[in-house]
């Protein structure tokens, strides 16, 4: 098993995906999404494995940039501006080779142990 948790260092539901894996002594690699981001490739996998960048953009943040988002119908658009600007994604998004949760879901990550 290869988890990777990516997350905020400020966010309740990162500290609570790192606590569930932690509890379970399930090695996992922590990434601050803020500082470092994800790479292009990371960010593919992570839209095929939720189903679409409207399943990992965060629309309760009250961004200007979100409100924009809702209007819009360039999907393409909305991915540029998510991979862009990595504040705008819900965390935490947790990798398990090609499975991926967003959010958290200890109900799913439970099945891959």
């Amino acid at each position: 098993m290869n988890i990777q948790i990516f997350g905020k260092n400020k966010c309740f539901d990162t500290k609570k995906a790192e606590r569930y894996f932690k509890e379970r002594r399930i090695k996992f690699q922590m990434v601050d999404l803020i500082r470092y981001g994800l790479s292009g490739k990371e960010f593919d996998a992570v839209l095929r494995g939720v189903g679409g960048v409207d399943n990992l953009i965060n629309w309760e943040c009250k961004s200007q940039e979100i409100t924009n988002m809702k209007y819009m119908d360039d999907v393409r658009a909305n991915e540029d501006k998510v991979f862009d600007n990595p504040k705008l994604m819900r965390t935490p998004i947790v990798r398990n080779g090609k499975q991926v949760t967003v959010g958290y879901c200890p109900e799913v990550w439970a099945t891959w142990e």
